[in-house]
Formats: C-alpha cells, sequence, structure tokens
C-alpha cells in the first residue's frame, strides 16, 4: 500500500505523543525503562536500548502490557563498544526509516555505568567516559538525520548533579594515571553537560534540533551495583535507600520529552521538572568546544564536517 493510498490517522487526544518516535537507551530498567513507561502511557512509539536482549525482550512485553497498541522495538548493544554503538545506529536507521517514516523525534541518551577501577574498552578508552559520554556523542551522530527529519527534535542527556565542583582533566582525561571511580564519574557527568551546551551552539542556525541536560537526582537503581564487589556495592546499597523510585526521576525525562514548549524556552539543564542552572564550568564556551574536539578525534570524526 503506497502513502497516496494508506487510511487516515486519527490521533487520540488523551495520547498527546501519538505519531512521535522515542529512543531510550537504557531501557530495561531503572530510570530508562521507567521513562519509557510513561512516555509509552502518553502514546509514543518507544524504541528502547539494552545490552541484554533477554532483558529487553523482558522489558518490552511490560511496555505492551501496560500500553496496549503502542508500537514498542528493542535493539540490543554494548555502548561500551564505538563498532557497536555504530551498529547501532545503522540498525535504528534502517528500522525507523521502514516503520516511522525516517523521523526520530526524541533521542534520551540515559544507559551509563559506574566502576570501582579503571577497566579500559576494546577502543583502549576508560569505560565510564566511553559509556557514560563518548557512546550518546557518536550515537547522537549516527542517529542526526532521523532527527534533522522530525518537525523539532529533541535529544535529552541524563547528566548528574554531581558534575558539580569538578572539572575536565585535559592531562589525563582516561584518568590512566590516577584512577578514582567518584571523579571518573563526576567528570563524566559534567561531559554530558558540556556536549549538550556545545551541542546547541555548534549547530545553532542550523537545525530545529535542541539539546537538553537532565538531572533525575539520587534515585534507587542498579548502576552501583553492576561491575562492582565489596565496599563499593556495600556503600551503593546503603546510599540507593535515600533515593527516589525511578518512576519519580523520570517524570522530568516525560516532560521536557513531551511539552510542546519548553518554559524558559532556552533552559538547558533540568531537574525536577524545572529548567536550573548548571556548574559555571559547564557553561564555558571554551571547556565545551575542546571537549566537542576531544570527542570527535575519539570517535574518529575528526575529518568529518556533516554534523
Amino acid at each position: 500500500m503506497d502513502r497516496l493510498t494508506q487510511p487516515e490517522v486519527i490521533l487520540d487526544t488523551r495520547k498527546p505523543l501519538a505519531g512521535k518516535t522515542i529512543l531510550i537507551t537504557g531501557a530495561t530498567a531503572g530510570i530508562g525503562l521507567a521513562a519509557a513507561l510513561a512516555l509509552a502511557s502518553k502514546g509514543a512509539a518507544i524504541l528502547g536500548v539494552g545490552r541484554s536482549e533477554e532483558r529487553g525482550a523482558q522489558a518490552a512485553a511490560d511496555l505492551r502490557s501496560a500500553s496496549p497498541g503502542v508500537p514498542i522495538h528493542y535493539f540490543t548493544a554494548d555502548l561500551a563498544a564505538q563498532r557497536q554503538v555504530r551498529r547501532l545506529g545503522e540498525e535504528i536507521l534502517q528500522y525507523v526509516t521502514a516503520h516511522h517514516n525516517g523521523k526520530l523525534d526524541v533521542l534520551v541518551n540515559n544507559a551509563g555505568v559506574f566502576t570501582s577501577w579503571y577497566t579500559a574498552t576494546e577502543d583502549g578508552f576508560e569505560t565510564v567516559f566511553a559509556v557514560n559520554h563518548l557512546a550518546p556523542f557518536l550515537l547522537t551522530r549516527e542517529l542526526l538525520p532521523l532527527l534533522h527529519a522530525a518537525p523539532a527534535a529533541r535529544v535529552l542527556t541524563v547528566s548528574s548533579r554531581s558534575h558539580r565542583n569538578t572539572r575536565i582533566f585535559w592531562g589525563d582525561v582516561m584518568l590512566r594515571r590516577f584512577y578514582n571511580p567518584l571523579l571518573a564519574y563526576k567528570q563524566s557527568k559534567l561531559a554530558n553537560v558540556l556536549f549538550t551546551a556545545e551541542f546547541n551552539r555548534h549547530l545553532s542556525g542550523t537545525t530545529r534540533v535542541r539539546a537538553y541536560a537532565i538531572d533525575p537526582g539520587l534515585v534507587n537503581t542498579e548502576i552501583g551495583l553492576k561491575n562492582n564487589y565489596g565496599v563499593v556495592r556495600w556503600v551503593w546499597n546503603q546510599r540507593r535507600k535515600q533515593g527516589v523510585d525511578p518512576s519519580i526521576a523520570a517524570k522530568t525525562i516525560a516532560m521536557v520529552a513531551s511539552r510542546p514548549k519548553l518554559d524558559p524556552a532556552d533552559g538547558l539543564y533540568w531537574r525536577d521538572c524545572q529548567s536550573i542552572a548548571p556548574s559555571r564550568y559547564a557553561l564555558r564556551a571554551d571547556e565545551s568546544a575542546k571537549l566537542w574536539a576531544l570527542s570527535e578525534g575519539l570517535c574518529g570524526l575528526a575529518d568529518n564536517n556533516s554534523w
């Protein structure tokens, strides 16, 4: 059936996001799954990404049960490996072109890790920096054609208040000489805000796509339990008890992803459904431009001017 003979789609006003397509990484549990449930309830087609095919299938089943009739599809990829990020980008491009008119309305870069010791990815990069920053940077670039095709697409990257009171360690970004897990995590969350700010500056005047950083607050998730043992695991088990349920944190993601007009319109950093100021360092244009150039080089995009 060609496009001219397809039946007219009547949107349900009770489902304000019907017809919208939203991709969420780290969508098999925690904040990502909670955000997927919230956005699916508004009628959005949900594309999820997780490392486990089995957990992706279970998350998809949960979403279909909660929001019958809403299009759901999951992809599997390990975002620590750039070859898998690129392969994921190609799969999403093909799927969205075939099933969603080639348009991606919202990309939620939610997946993240915390490791208690230094580990390197297959690309030779420190794992936390690779997963929490380089993967969103590269995946956003890979999906930019789909985002450009949407009327007013948004890129949401989940950061943290831990981005405050830190900086980018330019002399040793990968922290190979002295690894501190908390500093690695804080640096990666700062990188999320710098990326968001530079995205809006870098593409200003050339696209309708707008980027936002999301601060979910302290949330009761398993991020500090995965790949960690001993004291780190015990500390996170104690600390996360003070955190809110993922569904509470997901409200800010759902609001920024779905509200037609945000107030303030130029808000960059969102917490508790309100726009607040990030750290002063995160707003430094010289630092964000330097990180952008470094990230392009680490992702093999240094000679690619097609942002």
